[in-house]
């Protein structure tokens, strides 16, 4: 399964950047985040893993997050891996103006199990997932308590 998702930031490039790339903001706009637990590299470069845990309605997921590719301010990517599913996003920061940022998202899901039986059943349920970070993303980054 692949899509493209965009969403417009009303922030400069090097301030969406700036507050996407800081782990301390990650519970900031990604629901149910339990923690973020570097385990090998480091955090945030090309290599690093890290364990995140999520509590997703009454399930706990735990997924390895692997960073594939670091080129910013213009991409940010990696890839999360759990039972059944391997993710891959590519993240693209597009600069529109001096005050506003385009966030494209290439996203590839892969599915075995049971997984790949639900995402059969329910194809839209993963993107509207992905497009709701970028949307909490947006509006973390524009509310008035970051400055």
């Amino acid at each position: 399964m692949n899509y493209q998702l965009e969403i417009e930031i009303k922030l400069s490039r090097s301030k969406v950047i700036e507050l996407f790339d800081n782990p301390d903001n990650m519970p900031k706009w990604q629901p149910g985040l339990i923690s973020f637990e570097p385990l090998s590299g480091t955090p945030g470069q090309v290599g690093a893993k890290s364990r995140l845990r999520y509590k997703m309605g009454s399930r706990d997921i735990e997924m390895i997050e692997t960073i594939t590719e670091r080129n910013l301010p213009d991409v940010f990517s990696g890839t999360y891996e759990t039972k059944g599913v391997w993710n891959e996003v590519i993240n693209r920061f597009e600069e529109i103006s001096p005050e506003k940022t385009l966030w494209v998202s290439d996203v590839t899901f892969k599915f075995s199990g049971m997984m790949k039986l639900m995402a059969t059943a329910m194809p839209g349920a993963f993107k509207k997932e992905s497009f709701k970070f970028m949307q909490n993303f947006k509006e973390f980054a524009e509310s008035d308590v970051v400055e």
